[in-house]
């Protein structure tokens, strides 16, 4: 259900400035289209806007965490299947499973490495496939 070429939407939910930055020049090269988001309630208006073909969701959010924005996004039918790539610099054991259990299709430690993450984002948007 992925558009093709520069019109794929990503949607970056991060709260830090320059985290948000190296993520866009990570993924600029890809020719997506990138749709910023600072907090929760920006993520949830903002996709239900642009509908995302994939959203990278920083778990550590002022105000709503992002695992609830997930969880809130997973409740749609239209985000059942949207991959979701979980970030964070908290990393503690289990959080990947926690991660994954409240809908995240994928997990990410930050910092993020910018070679690997771009072929992470092309595998799940060419699966499409959601998390549980």
């Amino acid at each position: 259900m992925a558009e093709s070429g520069s019109q794929v939407k990503v949607l970056i939910v991060e709260d830090n400035p320059l985290n948000m930055r190296l993520i866009e020049m990570t993924l600029r090269t890809g020719g997506y289209h990138l749709l910023r988001a600072a907090d929760g309630e920006d993520a949830l208006a903002m996709a239900r806007k642009e509908k995302p073909s994939l959203i990278i969701m920083d778990i550590q959010l002022p105000g709503m965490s992002g695992l609830e924005v997930t969880r809130l996004l997973r409740r749609s039918p239209e985000f059942a299947g949207t991959p979701i790539i979980a970030l964070t610099a908290y990393a503690m054991k289990g959080d990947e499973t926690r991660f994954l259990e409240a809908g995240c299709s994928a997990y990410v430690p930050k910092p993020i490495d910018i070679r690997k993450f771009p072929k992470l984002v092309a595998d799940m948007l060419s699966r499409g496939s959601g998390g549980g």
